[in-house]
């Protein structure tokens, strides 16, 4: 055994490297974790496994926790249906903790273990209102903006999927997008390919099933479908609302189809000689597109023309919930045919807009007079956020006209997120608590 006087920095007591190596290793752990770190520590040649690395950075002890002013709370998916809760000083913007599980209880027990929170900041979750209400009674609690306009938003989705038929009617008129077509129905419309077939049988099928009164659950066990799956059958008017391929977006071949359709006609049948053709007149594209247009006129079909497709019920509410100012031009043409056809998604337009004149303005006042309009809607998405929003008004107006909110919370969940896959996702609760506190306050000392 050496007994030996200790070099003050540059030996420590029961150690084999020096403190600035320690901390390096330290360091390297907390940015890259555990095969990240070692593969660092080997070039600087520092031979250490990566359990090591990680051994080490679990050693490091975390910051004092300092009670905050202004709690963000949180949650996170870690894996499939396993979500965890994220605690954020959304004063200093650093985290404070997070754990497994979004339940009330656990919430409410770090509060009371932590006391002094004035205000909380999170999501509509009930179980944090709860938690919030038992731990921290008189905190005021604030709903998020994000999340309010985040969770109206999908209730427009879910407005403008019920009323998928009315998407059509955002398109131009026939005058202005070229000679009228002859009026397809489901009855005298023939299914030419095997998609089409196939969504024309099943919507008999289902139609036929669901008007004897069977539910769809019993539907999709008999099928052996989807109850989703089922349940859009059951809601289309016609088989082509249902067909998996929709109508072609525009390509940038369609300048040149004209030119196809002329060689075709001159005998040149092959697809590679008029694609080295429009090479030279400037086109790009691959081979196999040539050929895919020109599949149809082997058939004795027409070239497969482009067209404008309908909306789908996401992009409709985007136009619904975009403000007027930020829509483009291609927007603010077709949003209000949608409207002037659809009474239903013109009064939801009208609703989101007066919500967004209240978050803009920071003023709460109508609130009252919204949640009322909103509740005496008729579609069940409108009336169920009616329902949720008065039960948690007091947090909803404070949302609107208070200046806090959970955007840092969003930002550090984002760090959450790229940590778990520095580690492949397989980091346990405690190793991805230290990592996320650790790496926050590494790069706060570290801040040009």
């Amino acid at each position: 055994m050496t007994f030996a006087e200790q070099v003050p920095g540059l030996t420590v007591r029961y150690q084999q490297r020096t403190p600035s190596l320690q901390r390096l290793v330290e360091e390297i752990g907390v940015v890259l974790a555990g095969r990240g770190g070692s593969r660092m520590l080997r070039i600087l040649n520092v031979t250490l496994s990566r359990c090591t690395v990680l051994s080490q950075l679990m050693r490091v002890p975390l910051p004092a926790l300092v009670t905050p002013r202004v709690l963000g709370v949180d949650d996170f998916a870690l894996h499939g249906n396993i979500y965890g809760t994220l605690l954020v000083d959304a004063t200093t913007r650093l985290p404070l903790t997070l754990w497994e599980g979004r339940d009330a209880e656990q919430l409410g027990r770090w509060l009371r273990q932590h006391p002094g929170v004035e205000v909380a900041c999170r999501d509509g979750s009930l179980a944090y209102r709860q938690g919030i209400s038992v731990g921290a009674p008189d905190a005021v609690q604030v709903s998020d903006r994000f999340h309010l306009w985040q969770g109206l938003a999908r209730r427009v989705q879910d407005i403008a999927s019920a009323h998928r038929g009315c998407l059509p009617a955002a398109l131009p008129p026939i005058s202005e997008t070229g000679p009228a077509p002859v009026e397809e129905t489901a009855e005298n419309t023939a299914a030419d390919t095997r998609a089409e077939r196939h969504a024309r049988r099943l919507f008999e099928v289902v139609h036929a099933l669901t008007r004897s009164g069977r539910s769809p659950s019993s539907v999709a066990r008999e099928l052996g479908l989807n109850r989703r799956s089922v349940s859009k059958y059951a809601r289309a008017h016609t088989w082509q609302e249902v067909v998996r391929r929709l109508p072609r977006k525009p390509s940038t071949l369609d300048p040149y189809l004209g030119y196809l359709q002329q060689r075709w006609d001159e005998g040149q049948h092959s697809a590679k000689i008029p694609h080295e053709e429009l090479q030279s007149k400037g086109y790009l594209g691959h081979y196999q597109r040539v050929k895919m247009a020109v599949a149809p006129l082997r058939r004795g079909l027409s070239l497969d023309e482009p067209h404008e497709r309908p909306p789908s019920p996401r992009e409709a509410a985007r136009w619904i919930t975009t403000h007027p100012h930020h829509r483009s031009p291609h927007i603010n043409d077709r949003l209000p045919r949608l409207l002037g056809h659809c009474p239903e998604l013109k009064l939801t337009h009208d609703l989101v807009r007066r919500f967004a004149a209240m978050l803009d303005n920071r003023d709460a006042a109508p609130l009252a007079g919204w949640l009322k309009d909103l509740a005496n809607s008729e579609l069940a998405p409108r009336a169920g956020l009616a329902r949720a929003l008065r039960e948690d008004r007091p947090a909803v107006a404070q949302g609107i006209t208070t200046p806090y909110n959970s955007g840092v919370n969003e930002g550090r969940i984002t760090d959450v997120k790229l940590q778990r896959r520095l580690m492949a996702g397989r980091a346990g609760v405690p190793l991805l608590r230290h990592r996320v506190v650790l790496i926050a306050h590494l790069r706060r000392r570290y801040a040009v």
